[in-house]
């Protein structure tokens, strides 16, 4: 199965955001074709969690895995260390008091 354009699955996840009232912003943008994708959900309460796309070699598909969860100064760490290894990642920032991603709906494993 061919695999979507980075640039065409971040606006197309954006717009799923939208339409559920969550706030969304990109924070870094990649490559356009190929960049990997972060995802910090920021709980508006000095906690955050970034999460990465991942394969699972059982499952044969890729999947939404956590990278860091903690204190967002925590987060933003580690977040800058994964910018600083790959300079075509983007990094997209999804504000929400409730912990909504919408990560876990179908279509979004980016595949």
């Amino acid at each position: 199965m061919s695999r979507l354009a980075t640039e065409f699955w971040v606006h197309a996840y954006l717009a799923r955001l939208r339409l559920a009232g969550i706030p969304a912003f990109v924070t870094a943008h990649g490559d356009d074709t190929a960049g990997a994708v972060l995802v910090k959900l920021n709980t508006l309460d000095g906690r955050a969690r970034v999460f990465q796309r991942s394969y699972d070699p059982v499952a044969q598909s890729r999947r939404w895995t956590i990278l860091a969860d903690g204190e967002e100064v925590q987060v933003d760490a580690a977040v800058a260390r994964q910018r600083d290894f790959d300079p075509d990642l983007w990094v997209l920032e999804v504000e929400d008091r409730h912990g909504r991603h919408l990560l876990d709906e179908p279509g979004l494993d980016g595949d």
